[in-house]
């Protein structure tokens, strides 16, 4: 009895050494490897939040063998340097809006179009499914991988004049937009009047009147100060705009599959924690907003889908360069979710 009792003993305690030790084994399985990691935001933002998450993530998984150095504020460059400096494969990873790719995979711009969503749940399911697969399967056509899909989330509207509760609302707006020609046409189709200029300057034209309004979402109209130069808050939600996990196609092919699952792993691990610290943010900007003076409105489902039928044209014109692939892939997905 002592003698069993002996040898159980003994392999109790080889089990646990195994067990002890299974871990950091497994973890020198990965080679010593440190990934650049671009972000043209702060590390407070949500994607920097993200993107720490993904750095942790991996270093977790890997027994701290593969590090992901983040640099924030364009510290490595703007989106479009970064992204070609992703192609070329002397830079690792660049979280960038989808619409960054556009001029290279013009199927991306099919997330630009207006009045897509009608809110964060719809976006998920689309993004998450089998539509955001299909452009992220088009990525490595152009130097790409895609690790998943973050988010800066919806555009609102504001202005110094009046508050927007009907299409008619907008007319002879003086409007900031984004530089995107499919926005600033989306705005003529609805009566405004956009204008482009960077955001470092719209502060001053606000102020000055030189233009009456900006769109943005809530975090950046808090973050930029608007409130100081905007009366009215509109919540037009005209356009929703998603972000990537991009990685270079030329670099991901030299890591291990290992190392290439840890990567998809992670991207889904910073993506949860990404939008949820983003929709956290978002509704406090809003009550921070409020409280500093913002006259906040809703516009009815009815006059948003009359802002969204004056658009459709603009749909049917990008849809030549989007491609009817990706055109019929959004419009069907949408048609499910929506129960339609």
């Amino acid at each position: 009895m002592v003698r069993f009792t002996s040898r159980t003993a003994k392999a109790a305690l080889s089990a646990a050494m195994a067990l002890a030790f299974a871990a950091p084994l497994h973890a020198q399985n990965f080679p010593e490897r440190t990934a650049r990691a671009s972000l043209s935001l702060g590390k407070g933002h949500s994607l920097g939040i993200g993107l720490q998450k993904v750095a942790e993530c991996v270093a977790q998984k890997t027994g701290g063998k593969f590090k992901i150095q983040p640099y924030f504020d364009s510290a490595l460059g703007g989106d479009g340097p970064a992204l070609q400096q992703l192609r070329s494969g002397t830079l690792d990873m660049v979280i960038a809006a989808t619409a960054s790719t556009t001029a290279i995979l013009p199927a991306a711009g099919v997330f630009d179009l207006p009045f897509m969503f009608n809110n964060e749940k719809e976006a998920d399911t689309l993004l998450d499914g089998p539509v955001g697969e299909m452009l992220a399967s088009k990525m490595p056509s152009v130097g790409l991988v895609s690790l998943g899909y973050w988010e800066y989330g919806f555009r609102q509207t504001t202005n110094s004049r009046h508050a927007i509760n009907k299409m008619e609302d907008l007319q002879n707006l003086k409007m900031r937009v984004m530089p995107n020609p499919v926005i600033v046409d989306a705005f003529k189709n609805m009566g405004g009047f956009p204008i482009t200029m960077p955001i470092t300057e719209l502060y001053t034209a606000m102020e000055t009147k030189a233009a009456d309004g900006q769109e943005n979402p809530f975090s950046t109209i808090e973050q930029l100060k608007f409130y100081e130069v905007q009366k009215y808050l509109s919540l037009t939600k005209h356009m929703y705009n998603p972000v990537m996990v991009f990685y270079s196609k030329r670099l991901f092919d030299q890591l291990t599959p290992p190392e290439q699952a840890v990567l998809r792993e992670c991207g889904s691990v910073g993506r949860d924690e990404q939008r949820r610290v983003n929709r956290q943010q978002n509704e406090q900007s809003l009550a921070r907003l409020k409280e500093k003076g913002m006259a906040v409105n809703e516009i009815s489902p009815a006059e948003i889908q009359r802002m969204r039928d004056r658009v459709q044209p603009l749909w049917e014109r990008q849809a030549a360069a989007i491609g009817p692939e990706m055109m019929n892939a959004v419009t069907a997905e949408l048609k499910r979710i929506r129960g339609n």
